[in-house]
Order: structure tokens, then C-alpha cells, then sequence
């Protein structure tokens, strides 16, 4: 494993974390904490010290493993978002009475005096011209419960406008259906060194090319229910690529890039923006691990590799999806 430094923190962070957003259960499957502990413990024990959980993730449930796991390893670091798990979301759950309460249920919930990093979870655009907002959290930054903050977005323009206040963190979708933030963003962050998380990585699967137009997701899945953004921004799912689209384009990413192994190649042609601090892959069980973390010992990709990326993404995926996000 290698590691990055994470921003404005200092951190130093294994380039290859984990998102836990379906720890110790698929979506829309149970909670299992044995799976949770389980899959966290693999994770270190190939080299991850980051993690990045939310509030909202399995009921609190996650931040709860998370934390657990944190307490007996002090040497790992983590972000937890906030301001997503009542819906639907508004522009009042990022103002400073909310923020406050959210911070100190998170604390409680992950057994910690103070929480490594805080990241607003895709507030509304008009959140960002609240700087209340933000100033809320220099003071809870100032009192001790938080050591850093920044923000997850949607956005390209978001993380832009976020670059105006003293954040240590962007997270980004970014990954071979998603080029934009690379185009500008990415500059930007490195110039004010605030770290960047690329977040759905594998375009909620779509990038392990192993999907075909007939794979079935479970009916609670949000690759099932929110394709048109019916529960959330729809760029979430398959990075708001139209499903079968994205099928066919993974399909000849595998061919033209010759690989079997497609999900490890996605995740290390991120690891080519050395703007990006980690890349935060999900797993729900132990084995699952593996794919995610061999991508940081993948060759760098060639010049010829990286355009037919580029090439794919021109010709399948740039319209509509660049000039939504």
C-alpha cells in the first residue's frame, strides 16, 4: 500500500480506503456487525488506515463499527459526513442549531472526544453561500469536537465555491464515467491543498464490467429505485449514467484495455491524478477487500491506456452526464 498526504490535516493515508456505506450488509440487506468488524479488520490488515463513514449510513450503525474499530486502532484516521440522514434534504439541516446537534450525536455514536474530519454530506448550492455554515464549524473546530472539515458534493462547481472557505477535504465522484473534476477542480484543490476523496468509484459497480442489460439488483437497492433520481441526486447511482449505456462502455473499456480485471484498473487510473489523496471503494464483507486494495499495486497506466478512456468517455458517456455535474 501507499499513502498520501490528505490536505490541510497532515494525514498521511493509504491511497486505496474504503467507503462505508454498505459495511456489514449489501444495500438493502440486514446489518451484520460480525461482517462490519469482519471487513474493517481486513481492510487494515492490507494496508488501510482510512476510513469514511456518515450519520446516515445502516441507521448510525456504521459510524458505530467505525468507531469501535478506531478506538482499539489509533493509528487510523476517518471522516464521517453529517446533515443527510433526515430527509428529504434541506438547507436548514446544514445551519449551525442542526450542525451542532449532528456533531454531538456523531461523537456519541463513535465513542470519540473529538472527530477526526467532519464533511458536510451534498448540502444544497445554497448552502454554500450561507458562510454561517462554515463559520459554525471553525467553532466547533475551535472547541475541541472536530479537527477538521470539508464537504462531499455533487458537483463540480460546489467543491469550486467550497475552496472559498478553510477546508482540509473534497469529496468528488470521480472515475472513468466521470472526467470533469480532473478538467479544472483538481487544480484548484492542490493549489489551496485541500485533499481530494474520490467517492462511487466504480460507478456503483458498473465499472467491475461485470453487469450485463439483464443483471437484477435487489428491489431495495438504489441501482433499482433511483436511476432518475426518485430518492436522491441521480448522479449517485451508476454516476448518473443511463444503465445500459453504461454497459456497453465498460464492456469495451475491458476489451480495448484488455483487462479481466476492469474494477482494479478503474480504481488505479484514478490513482493517476496525483491530486487525488484516496480513492474510497466499498465493500459489504471481508471479500471484497482484496479487488479494491491489489489496484494500488497495478502498473501505471500508458499514455495509449488513459486516451482510450478518454476516447470511451467522448463517445458513450461525456453527453449528458459533463454537462450535469
Amino acid at each position: 500500500m501507499k499513502f498520501r498526504t490528505l490536505g490541510k490535516t497532515g494525514y498521511s493515508v493509504s491511497e486505496v480506503s474504503l467507503g462505508t456505506w454498505q459495511l456489514g450488509g449489501k444495500w438493502g440487506t440486514p446489518f451484520d456487525p460480525k461482517d462490519a468488524r469482519d471487513t474493517l479488520e481486513e481492510a487494515y490488515d492490507r494496508g488501510v488506515n482510512f476510513f469514511d463513514t456518515a450519520d446516515g449510513y445502516q441507521d448510525g450503525q456504521s459510524e458505530k463499527a467505525v468507531g469501535e474499530f478506531v478506538r482499539n486502532h489509533p493509528d487510523v484516521h476517518y471522516t464521517t459526513k453529517i446533515g443527510r440522514k433526515e430527509m428529504p434534504l434541506d438547507i436548514k439541516h446544514f445551519d449551525p442549531t442542526h450542525l451542532d446537534r449532528y456533531v454531538d450525536e456523531s461523537l456519541q455514536n463513535m465513542g470519540v472526544d473529538s472527530l477526526d474530519m467532519v464533511l458536510l454530506h451534498c448540502p444544497p448550492m445554497m448552502n454554500y453561500y450561507m458562510p454561517e455554515t462554515f463559520f459554525e464549524l471553525d467553532k466547533l473546530k475551535q472547541a475541541g469536537k472536530i479537527q477538521n472539515y470539508g464537504v462531499s458534493v455533487e458537483r463540480v462547481e460546489e467543491g469550486i465555491k467550497a475552496l472559498s472557505y478553510d477546508i482540509s477535504a473534497v469529496e468528488i465522484i470521480f472515475n472513468m464515467f466521470r472526467l470533469r473534476p480532473a478538467d479544472l477542480f483538481f487544480g484548484l484543490a492542490k493549489k489551496n491543498n485541500v485533499g481530494i476523496l474520490a467517492r462511487v468509484p466504480l460507478a456503483s459497480g458498473l465499472l467491475t464490467g461485470k453487469f450485463t442489460a439483464d443483471t437484477k439488483f435487489a428491489p431495495e437497492d438504489h441501482r433499482t429505485t433511483n436511476r432518475h433520481g426518485e430518492q436522491f441526486d441521480k448522479g449517485e447511482t451508476f454516476s448518473g449514467v443511463d444503465y445500459l449505456t453504461g454497459v456497453k462502455a465498460a464492456a469495451e473499456l475491458k476489451q480495448r484495455l484488455g483487462t479481466d480485471n476492469l474494477a482494479a484498473m478503474a480504481l488505479r487510473f484514478i490513482l493517476m491524478y496525483d491530486a487525488v489523496s484516496a480513492v474510497i471503494p466499498g465493500a459489504s464483507n471481508p471479500t471484497q477487500i482484496e479487488r479494491n486494495t491489489t489496484a494500488a499495486d497495478l502498473p501505471a497506466l500508458t499514455d495509449a491506456q488513459m486516451q482510450i478512456v478518454r476516447d470511451v468517455y467522448d463517445q458513450h458517456i461525456k453527453n449528458p452526464v459533463e454537462y450535469l455535474w
